[in-house]
């Protein structure tokens, strides 16, 4: 049985601030999206279709009409926020795709780059990296006048990148998508290490054909890129918290693409917990059950990490006693790094975000608080 979020997750979800949206006031990631593709648009000589909807998309658009078979891990329900039957919020910006194909349908383009940026819905770990919403851009190339090959996919990705990580080295990967033949991953050099910034293919036969395209007339590229992590590398920026931030002195420089300035180094505070939580609970599902519960406090939790994993049954008498454990339950041992992005916390504050987050992990009989 698919569990559904409830209805106030849905308007937290829906109220959080596409950054990616004018309509939402500027922000420096407005400018990485435009200068990708009015790049691509520029050097191909086509148009582009800037296309923004609802992020509440059907099932079907999400996963069946983009090649995702019915078993696959990323429909589970601890990957993915469904809504209701056939409804949930998208995963990735790929969801908007199938809706435009199917209104190019009758007459294809012949040349035509679809330009889809916004927020995608997840669950995730906590921490510097990851958020439960990273913003995305997709970008898919749909031609009838040229049969697009790799070396068009090539050229693509030389192009976005220098457009949106000018000077910095790339490399691409064989990878597979549901959607996309001769799939690749997009990484970037960063600080001598091999960051993950986006995938891209061809788009596959089966999705153009489910579309009401013919695939022998109609071909394309499809490329998405994680905008939040391209941003962070552009600026300089190593803790994704500041790209939200409304602290004046940092909010003021996510209006450019300029580096960034760091405004303090605030002394990181460290918690461990031990927990009870159900055996079959993944770092994802816990890290989403914290930020739904926190919501507006979260920016004082910089990670929280999973040290240890023990098993109900290979635990000590004693230790089951003193958490109140029951089988089918598992101990987790958590480390909390607290940090606020913008001001020191004092250690009450830390124990109480400690205390908080005890309060909505642990599953057992008995509790343990850290002195407020």
């Amino acid at each position: 049985m698919t569990s559904y979020i409830d209805h106030a997750a849905l308007l937290r979800a829906l109220r959080l601030r596409d950054l990616t949206d004018p309509l939402h006031g500027p922000h420096a990631m407005q400018h990485l999206v435009a200068d990708i593709h009015i790049c691509l648009g520029k050097e191909w000589g086509c148009p582009r279709l800037i296309h923004r909807h609802t992020p509440v998309v059907a099932v079907g658009d999400n996963y069946d009409r983009l090649g995702y078979p019915a078993g696959a891990a990323a429909r589970d329900a601890r990957y993915t926020r469904y809504l209701g039957e056939g409804y949930m919020l998208r995963s990735h910006m790929s969801a908007q795709i199938p809706g435009i194909l199917r209104g190019l349908a009758s007459d294809p383009p012949g040349d035509l780059l679809l330009v889809c940026p916004g927020l995608v819905y997840r669950r995730d770990t906590i921490d510097r990296l990851h958020v439960g919403e990273p913003h995305q851009l997709d970008l898919w190339r749909i031609a009838r006048r040229t049969r697009l090959t790799r070396n068009h996919l090539a050229e693509m990705v030389r192009l976005a990148m220098q457009a949106a990580l000018p000077g910095y080295r790339y490399r691409t990967l064989a990878a597979s998508h549901p959607y996309t033949t001769d799939g690749l991953q997009i990484d970037a050099e960063v600080d001598g290490a091999w960051v993950e910034v986006g995938e891209c293919g061809l788009v596959a036969p089966s999705v153009l054909a489910l579309a009401g395209m013919d695939p022998e007339r109609v071909s394309g590229l499809a490329m998405g890129l994680g905008l939040d992590r391209l941003l962070m590398v552009r600026k300089g920026i190593d803790d994704i918290r500041l790209l939200r931030t409304e602290d004046p002195r940092v909010a003021r420089q996510m209006q450019d693409l300029a580096p960034y300035r760091p405004v303090s180094n605030q002394p990181a505070i460290r918690r461990d917990l031990s927990v009870a939580v159900p055996e079959a609970q993944t770092a994802e599902e816990l890290g989403d059950r914290v930020r739904e519960a926190m919501d507006g406090c979260l920016d004082q939790l910089e990670s929280l990490d999973i040290l240890e994993e023990t098993a109900w049954a290979d635990l000590p008498p004693a230790a089951r006693e003193r958490m109140g454990m029951r089988a089918g339950q598992k101990n987790v041992l958590l480390r909390l790094t607290i940090r606020h992005p913008v001001r020191t916390l004092t250690s009450s504050e830390a124990n109480g975000l400690r205390n908080r987050v005890y309060a909505i992990l642990h599953e057992g009989g008995r509790m343990e608080w850290a002195p407020g």
